[in-house]
């Protein structure tokens, strides 16, 4: 592997934009460490999770962008963009991370509210008098 790789991962509406390159496994999201970015444990796991997955945990140095929606999708996002990149650095670990679902855009989202209804599915109380 040659230089920079860059990729995105995108989860509920977060997007992350990641620049790898080979080092010894810093991890810095938007001008920080991620353990201070993400301050939870299951968090920090969901970032380290793709190169932990092949083994790889102090191979690559990354600076990741994140913009939009909350913690926990930033987080997925991230990932998604790590197990890209990796599989760019080296084809032959594409199986590995795809049989743990870490290349699968995970589509749900926050579905809209409805006119007329209190929330996307929830509606007013009905009176029939």
């Amino acid at each position: 592997m040659e230089g920079v790789i860059n990729t995105i991962g995108r989860r509920k509406t977060a997007v992350a934009r990641v620049y790898m390159k080979v080092g010894n496994g810093n991890i810095v999201v938007n001008g920080k460490d991620y353990k201070e970015y993400f301050p939870t444990a299951p968090l920090q796991y969901i970032c380290r999770q793709a190169f932990e997955t092949i083994g790889a945990e102090d191979k690559f140095d990354v600076k990741a962008n994140l913009d939009g929606g909350g913690i926990s999708g930033q987080a997925e996002a991230l990932r998604m963009a790590i197990a890209r990149a990796l599989c760019e650095a080296n084809l032959e670990d594409r199986p590995a991370l795809k049989s743990k679902g870490l290349l699968k855009r995970d589509s749900r989202m926050v579905e809209r509210k409805k006119p007329g209804q209190k929330k996307a599915r929830k509606r007013f109380q009905f009176s029939k008098r």
